[in-house]
């Protein structure tokens, strides 16, 4: 076989064996799928009134603040679920597995590959799962067409690559499952400080930077604006650099932490 087959199959199975892992075991998938969840009901129903009256021109109703809600709630489901990822990481690195692959003839990068990969699925199918819950309850994508939804999961997927490079190499980084979990925490943290639940101009003066020059707003706003059919301007451009600039570095990152170790 020739290297680029070689890979394609050692990553095939690096992904089988991740995808039945979380088959298996899937109490840390709902145990981070269940914080997105119970954000978007406590925001729609418990605050959902207060929280209306800071979007628009402050006469917005509950369903007009669900629909604002959604895209924010998405984009953090796929923060948490990559905390999941370098929990994984961790959990491989120090259980010897991996020093049992190292002996084994199989393509170096796959098990990562096999890992980053597997997030990725995991975390589109959460960001599925949340938004049937946010369309059961009353959201409601307004004038989105075919294009304008393939480019939002285009969106999802290309942040949930960027997140899971970044969490592998946190994973990597970390001494054991239990670090990599705090470790990976701000990932799900920056989504709560960013334009998910209100907008960046609502927020105090002295907060509103930290809010505008972070990964997860302009991502935020591109979703909103593509599902719900609102000015997008250039935050999508900048949400692709952010990504593209977070993918490269978490891969960089995570490559350069896995061959160290294999030394």
């Amino acid at each position: 076989m020739n290297s680029l087959s070689l890979a394609v199959r050692d990553s095939s199975t690096m992904l089988r064996r991740n995808l039945l892992h979380a088959r298996r075991y899937p109490s840390m998938t709902l145990n981070l799928l269940l914080t997105p969840v119970m954000l978007l009901l406590l925001f729609a129903y418990v605050f959902g009134g207060v929280m209306s009256q800071g979007i628009g021109d402050g006469g917005a109703d509950r369903s007009a603040y669900l629909a604002y809600l959604v895209p924010g709630i998405a984009l953090l489901t796929v923060g948490g679920t990559t905390i999941g990822s370098a929990v994984s990481v961790a959990t491989d690195m120090n259980e010897g597995i991996i020093a049992r692959f190292r002996t084994m003839a199989i393509h170096r990068g796959s098990v990562l590959i096999g890992h980053v990969v597997g997030s990725v699925l995991q975390c589109v199918a959460s960001v599925v799962l949340v938004g049937a819950v946010a369309v059961a309850i009353g959201f409601r994508s307004t004038g989105a067409t075919p294009v304008e939804w393939l480019l939002a999961l285009g969106l999802v997927t290309l942040v949930s690559l960027a997140l899971t490079w970044i969490a592998v190499g946190m994973g990597l980084s970390s001494p054991n499952a239990e670090a990599a979990s705090n470790n990976a925490l701000p990932l799900m943290v920056l989504p709560l400080i960013s334009s998910a639940f209100v907008p960046v101009h609502a927020m105090p003066g002295w907060f509103q930077p930290i809010a505008e020059y972070q990964p997860f707003t302009p991502a935020i706003e591109t979703l909103r604006g593509l599902l719900l059919g609102t000015e997008i301007g250039d935050k999508g451009w900048v949400a692709v650099a952010w990504c593209l600039g977070l993918a490269a570095l978490g891969y960089l990152w995570s490559t350069s932490l896995f061959n160290r170790d294999q030394k």
